[in-house]
């Protein structure tokens, strides 16, 4: 059997973000993968860029989601919601020629500084994420709640109980990934 392909995503520009943190470590519990992180600085999705062609890093963005075995998706919780960066790089995505994210398997995590773990920013990707018809799995839900105390200083999940619920999931999505 080859290596899985597998993307990450993380919905946070921020250098330090715990979502970029808990998206890498997902993939070294995922097991053995040629992991890759997606690039979301992308342009703001713009009907009149589009009519020029599909910019570069959007189809490398595209390009990257198709040829993935599997996907994780990390995203904190803005406004009750998923990130602007994040849904633009969807629309994007949405707009290049075939279907990428059909029938992929997809992971959706996240990590927030309140008390929720950013859950109702989960289930919004989750409702954003149907129209392009991709295998998201239902869980077990990953939300870290108070995401500045759960990382040491090298930027690892320190929470035990997280951890557990990070190696299930993982282990479903590696489950899904090979499946085919």
């Amino acid at each position: 059997m080859t290596t899985p392909k597998l993307l990450g995503i993380s919905g946070s520009l921020r250098a330090e973000s715990f979502n970029s943190k808990l998206l890498r470590e997902a993939a070294s519990r995922f097991g053995p993968a040629a992991f890759t992180e997606g690039n979301l600085r992308l342009p703001l999705y713009d009907g009149d860029l589009e009519a020029q062609g599909i910019p570069a890093e959007v189809q490398t963005l595209a390009d990257q989601i198709a040829a993935a075995d599997a996907v994780i998706i990390a995203s904190p919780e803005y406004n009750q919601s998923f990130t602007g960066v994040l849904k633009n790089a969807l629309d994007w995505v949405s707009r290049v020629e075939g279907k990428p994210w059909q029938d992929k398997p997809v992971a959706i995590i996240g990590a927030a500084a309140g008390r929720s773990g950013g859950a109702r920013s989960a289930y919004a990707l989750r409702l954003a994420m149907m129209p392009f018809q991709a295998q998201v799995l239902p869980g077990p839900e990953v939300l870290v709640a108070g995401a500045f105390r759960e990382f040491d200083e090298a930027g690892a999940l320190t929470g035990e109980s997280y951890q557990e619920i990070l190696d299930a999931l993982m282990a479903k999505l590696r489950a899904a990934a090979t499946a085919a």
